[in-house]
């Protein structure tokens, strides 16, 4: 008999091991999309997908130059930029010359991509100030569908992450778009600048409330439409030169009351 309830108990465990595993999560995991990208966006989209399941954070990118980074020497003032392409495209040592700043921009990025990389493109590299400039591709949805709730929570964890390691933050508003040229034509409706508004206010009462530094670049770029200035942008979005000088003496500002403690 005992022989028997030992066989009945081993062939209930063996058939409860073979029984397919239940989640809890949705069976079906997957999003249909049906979203034109375009001749350019689209391409390079469908490119970009078989890396992001592999490092989605896109870690792999600076992790030769973190390597080659030595630590900020004794009393050096260093500052990580961490951003998507606006701040990639930003020439720091041109617009800071003989600053000790950091470019960790990354074309495309969106915030939750920045947040899994921020300890590797930002704490490790041991910075007084992280300058955060983010969001634009979230509202675009360019890579993942986000509510401003969503972006706000990536604001404030990256935010958190930065204050438990001793580094200070200013966070840089959403900068304006326009569709003034045939580059642009789409930007607007991508990326409406009412939801751009809504963003950067909580970010500056944010920032009033943890004690961040908040450089407002959107208040020196916008037009009396509300829209980017035509003169600082070609596609709508991205600054030229001229658009990132106007940065520069914000963020420099910015910077410095970060480091002064405001």
């Amino acid at each position: 008999m005992k022989r028997l309830i030992a066989l009945m108990l081993a062939l209930s465990a063996g058939t409860a091991l073979a029984m397919p595993v239940e989640y809890h999560s949705a069976p079906e995991r997957r999003i249909v999309t049906e979203k034109d990208w375009g001749p350019w966006l689209g391409p390079f989209r469908a490119t970009l997908m078989p890396s992001l399941m592999q490092d989605f954070g896109e870690r792999y990118l600076y992790a030769p130059a973190n390597a080659a980074l030595p630590p900020p020497k004794p009393g050096e003032q260093r500052v990580v930029f961490l951003g998507d392409s606006i701040t990639d495209r930003w020439n720091l040592a041109a617009s800071f010359p003989g600053k000790p700043y950091v470019n960790r921009g990354i074309g495309s990025q969106v915030t939750a991509q920045m947040l899994l990389r921020f300890h590797q493109d930002v704490v490790a590299l041991k910075p007084e100030v992280v300058v955060i400039l983010a969001g634009i591709n979230d509202v675009q949805g360019f890579l993942q569908q986000e509510t401003p709730e969503q972006i706000e929570a990536n604001w404030e964890a990256m935010a958190d992450l930065a204050r438990a390691h001793d580094i200070k933050v200013v966070f840089g508003s959403l900068l304006p778009v326009n569709d003034y040229s045939d580059a642009a034509k789409d930007v607007v409706r991508e990326r409406k600048p009412e939801e751009l508004r809504a963003l950067n206010a909580w970010l500056r009462g944010f920032c009033t409330r943890r004690g961040h530094v908040y450089a407002d670049y959107a208040a020196a770029m916008v037009d009396a439409k509300g829209l980017m200035a035509a003169a600082f942008t070609r596609d709508g979005v991205h600054p030229l030169d001229n658009g990132y000088a106007v940065m520069t003496s914000i963020a420099q500002r910015a910077i410095d009351r970060a480091l002064a403690g405001q």
